[in-house]
């Protein structure tokens, strides 16, 4: 019985310190208790991490887009399609307009002409950016619209002709073009239609994405600015799809998106997504589900990186200097069976990381295991030990 005692007195000292016990990752109530803020608690201070229970009420806020943006980046995503612009290599033909003959470019016998007006042979806009019009001399073409070159032609005819206008057509353009590269069926250079073009209009023409929507991620690249998005964001937001701009690259490449499982799951390792949309009851069916002799329901962590926006929008106050992103923690207890509702709703994205967390009564056991280990030359504690193991296993049947 002294023994016993001794023993006893011995895991008490042992189970202050459980935190030495093995785990495969942090207590739920590490994270709460160390997280610098938890929402619907104002904490006053910039937090390195936020702690937020998912409920089906404040899951939609946190199923927006995160990550970089063309529009955010480039503009351009609404309105009319931006002004044609001239550019080196273009072909074009001028035409001019009198207002009666006997002017500069219309003889006075014609009368019988259709109309008081000139075309003139098309020509290439040369290397420095001009055209030559007879009378005005070298006009500036290259980096001006169609209705500023026009104009110009205008202002220096107009000292030498009756009321001359002018009409500059574009015949075929070489400078608008876009390179379209990467994993798509038709690589190439391609032209920007006079209507103006978008992302999706680019890709279109190169022939499509190579490989499935979900998989695919596209990179523009303007005047040595870059920015990435995700193909399922170029559809599922407009404003994403951009107009294109003469020079722009377009660089499609095949990244497939996957997550973590950690910890009391079924499966723990790296799963990659097979499908456009998986949400978190998914992804845990897909690691295998819960295990029942390890696993606290009511502790479900999801790890990632949140935009500061959707936490704005569920109402988490965030510091304004805190930056375009905030890592958190996401808790799901489905031990309440409205858990299983917001899973269904709480879409995953690309590098999530999902942890189960242990049950209480498993640290008991590893606690047990210790002292065990630690004691195996006493005889009877063996016994002892897996005793109090089958009735803590009771317990939770």
């Amino acid at each position: 019985m002294v023994r016993k005692l001794i023993l006893a007195a011995g895991a008490l000292g042992l189970l202050s310190a459980c935190s030495t016990l093995p785990a495969a990752g942090p207590d739920v109530d590490d994270v709460k208790g160390k997280a610098s803020i938890v929402a619907n608690v104002d904490k006053g201070h910039v937090p390195y991490y936020a702690a937020i229970d998912l409920t089906a009420d404040n899951v939609r806020y946190f199923n927006g887009s995160y990550g970089e943006s063309l529009f955010g980046t480039f503009g351009g995503g609404r309105g009319p399609a931006p002004e044609l612009i001239v550019g080196v290599g273009d072909v074009v033909q001028v035409t001019i307009f009198e207002a009666s003959s006997g002017g500069l470019f219309i003889p006075s016998e014609a009368g019988i002409r259709p109309g008081n007006f000139v075309t003139m042979p098309q020509q290439i806009v040369d290397s420095a950016g001009f055209i030559t019009v007879p009378y005005a001399g070298k006009i500036q073409a290259a980096g001006r619209t169609l209705p500023a070159i026009q104009d110009d032609i205008e202002q220096k005819l107009a000292p030498r002709a009756i009321e001359p206008q002018a009409v500059v057509n574009l015949v075929e353009q070489n400078a608008m073009q876009v390179s379209v590269v990467g994993e798509v069926n038709g690589s190439s250079k391609i032209t920007i239609a006079v209507s103006g073009d978008r992302v999706l209009d680019m890709i279109a023409k190169a022939g499509g994405l190579r490989y499935p929507s979900y998989e695919s991620y596209v990179t523009l690249t303007r005047r040595g600015r870059s920015s990435t998005v995700s193909f399922p964001t170029l559809i599922a937001n407009p404003k994403e799809n951009i107009f294109v701009s003469r020079t722009d690259t377009i660089f499609v490449y095949r990244e497939q998106p996957f997550f973590v499982a950690v910890g009391a799951s079924g499966l723990n390792g790296h799963f990659a997504f097979d499908q456009e949309r998986l949400t978190l009851s998914e992804a845990i069916g897909k690691s295998g589900g819960l295990l029942d002799e390890r696993a606290n329901p009511a502790a479900v962590l999801l790890y990632r990186q949140e935009a500061v926006a959707n936490l704005k929008a569920a109402g988490i106050e965030v510091s304004a200097d805190i930056g375009p992103t905030v890592p958190v923690i996401y808790r799901l207890n489905v031990r309440n069976p409205a858990g299983f509702f917001a899973a269904q709703q709480f879409t995953m994205r690309n590098r999530d990381i999902l942890y189960v967390s242990n049950a209480d009564s498993v640290e008991l056991l590893k606690f047990l295991l210790v002292v065990n280990a630690v004691s195996s030359t006493a005889a009877g504690v063996s016994d002892d030990v897996v005793t109090v193991k089958d009735n803590v296993k009771a317990l939770k049947d």
